[in-house]
C-alpha cells in the first residue's frame, strides 16, 4: 500500500501506461516543463521525453485534432485539457471526428485518445474554470465517459482508460485532488465500466459520481446518527452506465437520490432518474429525487459554496424522500 493524492495516483498510473507501452503520448497546455496546473503530469517530461510528453499551443482544437491524427497512426494520445470550460473549442473535433470516426469506419478505424478534463468547482475559480460539462458527452453517441473520485480508482482507471480501444472522456474532480488515501499499485482494479457501493445501507440509495461521492458519503455518515441506513454508488463509468447495480440497490432500499455538481436541470441526474424509475418502478416508495447546482452560470467564488452541493441539500433530499 502507498499513500497518494488523487492526482498523485492519475500521475503514477500515467507513468505505468507510458512504461508498459512506447506508443502512448501525453500533450497538453503546460503538461511538461510545468507539469500542469495541478501538477498531475509532473516529471513525466523529464522522465520520457519531450518526443512523448508535448507541451501544446493554446489551442485545443489543435490538441484534439493532433491527436486524432496521431491515434491513425498508431499512436495512444492522452489529451488534458487544461480546466473544463475550456474544452469547448476543442467540442467540434470530439463530437463530430472523435466520437463519429469509428462508426464510419465500420470499426476498421481505432481511435484510442484519452481526454482528461478536471471538472467541477470547489477551489475559487471563476466560470470556464470550474464547469461540469458531462451532460455533454454523455449525450454523444460514440463516447465513453467516465469520472474517477478516489486515488485508488484515479490510478487504475487511467491504466485501463488509456488501453481501451474507445475515445473516452475521463473526468477528474479538481477539489479532490489532494484528498489522500492508500493506493494498492499491484491490485487490479475493477472494470472501467462498472458502478461501485462505497457504502452499504437498506433505506435509500444516493447516486453520485466525481466530487460528489465523497460529500454522499458524508450526508451518509451523518444520517446514521438519525438512525437512517443509506446506501451510496459511485458509477464511475457514465456512458455506458451499470443500470444493474443501480437497479438491485434502489430495488431493494426503495428510494433514491440522485447528486451531481451541474445544474439539475436536464443534468445528467435526469437520465439516472428515468432510467431508475423505469427499472424499479413498482419497488419505488417515493419518486428518484435529484440534487445538484442552480440554473445560473458559474458564480464568483465567495457564492460558490451556496451553488455547490453540499451535506445539508444532500440530507434535504433524502428527508423530502421519506416525507412520501
Amino acid at each position: 500500500m502507498t499513500t497518494l493524492t488523487l492526482a498523485k495516483a492519475l500521475n503514477e498510473g500515467l507513468r505505468r501506461s507510458m512504461e508498459d507501452d512506447p506508443k502512448v503520448l501525453v500533450m497538453g497546455e503546460d503538461v511538461g516543463k510545468l507539469g500542469g496546473v495541478f501538477r498531475v503530469t509532473d516529471g513525466l517530461q523529464k522522465d520520457f521525453g519531450e518526443d512523448r510528453v508535448i507541451d501544446t499551443p493554446l489551442a485545443e482544437s489543435g490538441i484534439i485534432g493532433t491527436a486524432i491524427g496521431l491515434a491513425l497512426r498508431g499512436y495512444r494520445p492522452v489529451c488534458e485539457i487544461q480546466f473544463d470550460g475550456f474544452v469547448f473549442p476543442a467540442a467540434d473535433q470530439i463530437i463530430t471526428q472523435l466520437a463519429k470516426m469509428p462508426l464510419r469506419s465500420l470499426g476498421t478505424l481505432k481511435l484510442p485518445v484519452v481526454v482528461r478534463i478536471p471538472c467541477g468547482g470547489g477551489i475559487g475559480a471563476v466560470e470556464h474554470h470550474s464547469e461540469s460539462p458531462e451532460a455533454y458527452f454523455t449525450h454523444t453517441a460514440g463516447l465513453r465517459v467516465v469520472a474517477c473520485s478516489n486515488p485508488a480508482d484515479a490510478y487504475t482507471m487511467i491504466q485501463d482508460a488509456v488501453r481501451c480501444d474507445d475515445p473516452i472522456i475521463f473526468f477528474e474532480p479538481k477539489r479532490r485532488y489532494w484528498d489522500k488515501a492508500d493506493v494498492d499499485l499491484a491490485a487490479p482494479g475493477l472494470s472501467l465500466d462498472r458502478a461501485r457501493t462505497v457504502r452499504q445501507g437498506r433505506d435509500i440509495t444516493l447516486v453520485a459520481y466525481g466530487p460528489m461521492v465523497k460529500t454522499c458519503l458524508e450526508a451518509a455518515a451523518a444520517a446514521e446518527e438519525d438512525g437512517r441506513s443509506i446506501e451510496v454508488i459511485d458509477l464511475r463509468s457514465l456512458n455506458p452506465l451499470d443500470v444493474d447495480v443501480l437497479t438491485e440497490s434502489v430495488t431493494r432500499t426503495g428510494r433514491c437520490v440522485v447528486a451531481h455538481e451541474a445544474p439539475v436541470f436536464t443534468g445528467f441526474g435526469a437520465e439516472l432518474a428515468a432510467r431508475i424509475t423505469e427499472r424499479c418502478f413498482y419497488s419505488l416508495e417515493a419518486p428518484v429525487l435529484r440534487v445538484g447546482g442552480f440554473s445560473t452560470p458559474y458564480p464568483p467564488s465567495r457564492l460558490e459554496d451556496h451553488y455547490l452541493p453540499d451535506l445539508d441539500r444532500v440530507l434535504d433530499a433524502v428527508d423530502r424522500s421519506f416525507a412520501y
